[in-house]
This record gives structure tokens, sequence and C-alpha cells, in this order.
């Protein structure tokens, strides 16, 4: 099935007495057992399994053309996962670029237990002189956060699997419409489902899909269940309940964001406009070659400092001056001041994320915005 048939009719809905075609929130923490002590429903106790979670991870493999999902509370949570799954003493390669969050994890709870070095993944050709005996695993993130940087898929999984590295994606700003890490060699495909997926600002968590079922996602899985950071099954609903306009919407965003790359791209107010979709991007040809689209994700360098940029964010009316991305609203954001001071952002960067208002009033919203510089 076509990716926006997917997102529709992926989840296996089962038949209920009652005929429902959305498929009903189930509450239940645990599930009936019968005379030989099995699960004839196919669930034991929620943390474990639960209709709807199974029913989410079902859509997102089936999105992902993968093996496997495990969906978990948050996008941090998945990401972390990966993490507790590796021995102790294991080296991971991971992007100059990563997003803040999973840097932190890195440098801060998993400081004792694992080694890593964080490098320019646009750049491979000195990828292997970081490889080293007791390396596992390379992390990418692509498109990256904040610096919209373009990792070449298909050219680091060739990579990976000469030197028998597990290859992990972030493809959270790309979300399964756009980008598909697994069909370009990746074993594990990584989304923030509170972003695209989720869509409208109002629900967590994290998903994690695998191309092989083997004894390293059986860790994962693993981790999922005994840990227990899973999504409600409220929040499994409403992810299911957003999927299913995820490609539509996916379209506006990206639409939406190459006008408005295109019209700041020419602004005498700013230095440089970072989106994939544009000519002038560094890794535009790779962009063109694993993307169907570019994403609705955007960041500028105003001409200024960092006051210059927190005039434009604090002058918007129609943007939402926010963390987080891929909601319906528009959200802007000085992202220097999020990541703290020992950030590698740009301190005139600003970081948008374009969403699904007519693109007419974004345009006039900047522009009275950067007025104010």
């Amino acid at each position: 099935m076509k990716p926006e048939t997917s997102a529709i009719h992926a989840l296996n809905l089962v038949k209920s007495a009652t005929g429902d075609v959305t498929m009903p929130i189930s509450l239940s923490t645990t599930f009936l057992r019968d005379e030989t002590g099995g699960y004839p429903g196919g669930h034991m106790y929620s943390r474990v399994s639960n209709p709807n979670r199974s029913a989410l991870e079902n859509v997102i493999t089936a999105l992902e053309f993968g093996a496997d999902t495990c969906a978990f509370s948050s996008g941090n949570t998945a990401g972390m996962s990966i993490f507790q799954a590796l021995k102790p003493g294991s080296h991971i390669i991971a992007p100059d670029d990563m997003y803040w969050g999973f840097k932190k994890q890195l440098q801060s709870i998993f400081a004792a237990t694992l080694t890593f070095d964080f490098i320019d993944l646009t750049d491979l050709s000195v990828l292997t002189s970081y490889i080293k005996a007791n390396t596992v695993m390379i992390w990418a993130e692509t498109p990256s956060n904040p610096l919209l940087k373009i990792t070449d898929i298909e050219a680091l999984a060739k990579i990976c699997k000469a030197n028998n590295l597990i290859f992990a994606c972030d493809s959270t700003f790309a979300s399964p419409i756009l980008q598909n890490p697994i069909l370009l060699g990746a074993d594990i495909v990584m989304h923030s489902t509170t972003k695209y997926i989720g869509g409208h600002s109002d629900v967590l968590g994290g998903s994690l899909t695998t191309a092989h079922q083997n004894e390293f996602w059986e860790k994962i899985r693993n981790v999922q269940q005994i840990g227990g950071a899973v999504p409600s099954p409220f929040d499994c609903f409403l992810l299911l309940r957003s999927i299913k306009t995820l490609a539509y919407r996916m379209k506006g965003h990206c639409e939406n964001a190459m006008i408005l790359a295109k019209h700041l791209e020419k602004h005498p107010k700013i230095d440089a406009v970072y989106y994939p979709g544009l000519a002038s991007h560094p890794q535009h040809e790779i962009a063109k070659k694993q993307m169907k689209d570019f994403g609705g994700m955007l960041s500028i360098l105003v001409k200024g400092d960092a006051s210059a940029a927190r005039k434009v964010v604090n002058s918007v009316k129609i943007f939402a001056q926010a963390t987080s991305l891929g909601g319906v609203e528009s959200l802007i954001e000085h992202r220097a001041s999020v990541e703290g001071p020992d950030t590698k952002t740009p301190q005139n960067l600003i970081r948008v994320s374009v969403g699904l208002e007519h693109i007419d009033d974004l345009i006039a919203d900047l522009e009275q915005a950067l007025a104010h510089i």
C-alpha cells in the first residue's frame, strides 16, 4: 500500500462486537487468562503490550518498511533505550549537529558506561579514522537539528555494514512520509512521535523501528517492556488519529517551508537560510536523492548577534515562540538560548517550524518581525 493508505489501514484493527470503524481506547491495565493460563486476547499486562500501542507500532512499522516497532513515552526515551541496550564500554560515533537532548544524555547519563565522538557526518571521508575496536554504532540525524545538515544514508549504511556496526538514524525532521532510512540501509530508525507524527502539539511520544528482529532488537524490546516507559493507550489513540492525515499535512508543511525559505534567502536582514530544498544548501543533491520532499523545518541566521535574533522572535504575532516542532501551528525559537551555555549553535540562529497557516500570513509576520532589527 502507498503511505496515504497504510496510514489509515495498517493498524490491523480487530473487529469488535460493536463494529467500531475507529479503534476504541483500551484502558484496561490487565487482560483475562484462559483455563490453560494463556492469553487468548494476545495481551497480558498493559506495560508489556496494549491493543492501542500494538496498533500504533503496526502502522509505524508499515510506514517505515521495517520488521517491528517499539513505541515509547517520549522521543528522548526512545533514543535512550538504544543506548541502554548497548554493552558498557561501547563506543558510539554521532553527529556534531546532534539534537541537544540526546547529546546531553550521552554526556551525562551514559558518560560512565559509553564513549562517543561527535563528528561531521556530512564528510564521510574522515569517518573511518574514528572507528575503534569497541565502536558498535553510528548514530545519524538527517536532516539535523538545528543546522539542517543532510547525511548520505545509503553511503553511511555501506560503511556500517563493512565494519559490522549498527546504524541508527534519527529521522524526526523528515517523518516516515518524506524519508525511509531502512530502505536505504539503516538498521534502526528513530522518531520523536511528538513532532510530525503527532502533528498537533498535544501528545508526547517516541518510536524505534528495526529492519531486523535480531538479538540487539530484543534487548531494546526488553528495555521497553521491563523498563516500562511506554505511551498510554490514549496517547497511542491520539497518534493513530494523527497518522491518518500525516501524508497530507506533510505536503502542506513542505510547500509552505519551500516558499518561505526562498523568500527569506533574498531578505537583506538575513545572512543565511538552512533548508535542504534550496539549491544553495551544501547537501541539496543528497537530499534530492534520499528524500521525497524537503520538510517543514528551516533555520535562519539573522544579521547581528543574539540580541537581534531575540528581537525577531519577540516580535512575531502569528508564529508562536515555543520549543518543539511539527505541529499545525508555526513555531519559532532562538535555539542557542534553549541549549544552554555550552551550545555550538550560532547565537544569531533562529529555528523555524513552518506550520499550515496561509503562507502569505507567515511571510507578512516575519517581515514585520525582521523590521525590528
